[in-house]
């Protein structure tokens, strides 16, 4: 974000708070299509506008939460991200009529199933993962941002996003692994 676009974020952040009601319209405009793409990418196209729906409103309904000397975007995207984990732990256990598996990827389904299998592994694996670093793994994979970006999103310096992605990445990569020990907690301490 440029710094221009930084203290216009930070005015509207100030108005929402004094419960200004052109603020939410505003504030969706600025930042409607980056917290999209940011649900798009945690709980998929079909349900990211019925999210995003909630989000704002939660904006809206808990206004004065907002501390205007932090970061309006990311407060805002933590509320998506709350949002987008009680929408899935709500579809956690949706069951799949099987006439709806007759157009499924493959010669029998398995292609598509082992995708959704993995899929679930990789959101499990990243629940698993420190809030910190999870946020850095999520905005950059799922929100498609910078490390740069993400730094001036969280407020935090640069050094710290690329740390805190290195480790993600390595606590993922070994919660992953198909020879996986119960003894995970004894290498990652920190």
């Amino acid at each position: 974000m440029t710094i221009a676009a930084d203290q216009a974020l930070s005015g509207l952040g100030a108005r929402l708070v004094h419960n200004r009601p052109e603020a939410i319209g505003e504030i969706y405009v600025a930042l409607g299509s980056t917290v999209r793409s940011y649900l798009h990418g945690l709980v998929g196209p079909d349900d990211a506008d019925d999210v995003l729906q909630r989000v704002f409103y939660e904006v809206w309904r808990h206004n004065s939460r907002y501390d205007p000397s932090r970061s309006l975007p990311a407060w805002v995207l933590g509320i998506a991200r709350k949002r987008a984990i009680d929408h899935l732990r709500r579809r956690r256990h949706v069951a799949v009529p099987l006439e709806d598996l007759d157009d499924v990827a493959g010669e029998d389904g398995r292609e598509l199933a082992e995708r959704y299998a993995r899929a679930h592994e990789v959101r499990d694996a990243l629940n698993r993962l420190p809030e910190d670093q999870r946020e850095v793994l999520v905005l950059a994979y799922f929100g498609r941002f910078t490390q740069s970006e993400i730094a001036t999103l969280l407020e935090v310096p640069l050094g710290t996003v690329k740390a805190r992605a290195f480790r993600g990445l390595r606590r993922l990569a070994h919660f992953l692994s198909p020879d996986q020990q119960v003894t995970e907690s004894a290498h990652f301490v920190s």
